[in-house]
């Protein structure tokens, strides 16, 4: 099992930034990718970004391409999502992801963090 705790949700202003974390302990032994769903009211699960257990590949939504960036702390074995240019369509609840056995499309993941909530206000 690998368990995921996500921080750093919270209240923003359009225009701002947040920069959210997830811890991941357990059997990371398992070199899962790891990445980023979201929620918003009324709306499907959608995804938005992943990187691979080394770093060195990651995917994105078209939606936040160029204004997210995840990244990773092995030693830490946290994954990062930096957002910038936060608009209202970002409000939504934000998921920590881990998926075995993929370099870093995450499709089905096996693991899921508790969410943590964005807020961005006009």
């Amino acid at each position: 099992q690998v368990q995921l705790v996500e921080s750093g949700g919270g209240l923003v202003q359009a225009g701002g930034s947040l920069r959210l974390s997830c811890a991941a302990s357990g059997r990371t032994f398992s070199r899962p990718a790891m990445g980023w769903f979201r929620q918003a009211p009324g709306k499907e699960r959608e995804f938005v970004a992943s990187i691979s257990w080394s770093g060195g590949s990651t995917r994105y939504a078209d939606s936040v391409q160029g204004r997210f960036t995840i990244s990773r702390n092995d030693a830490k074995n946290t994954v990062y999502l930096q957002m910038n240019s936060l608009s209202l369509e970002d409000t939504a609840l934000y998921y920590c992801a881990a998926q075995r056995n993929t370099v870093v499309t995450l499709t089905t993941p096996d693991y899921w963090g508790q969410g943590t909530q964005v807020t961005v206000s006009s």
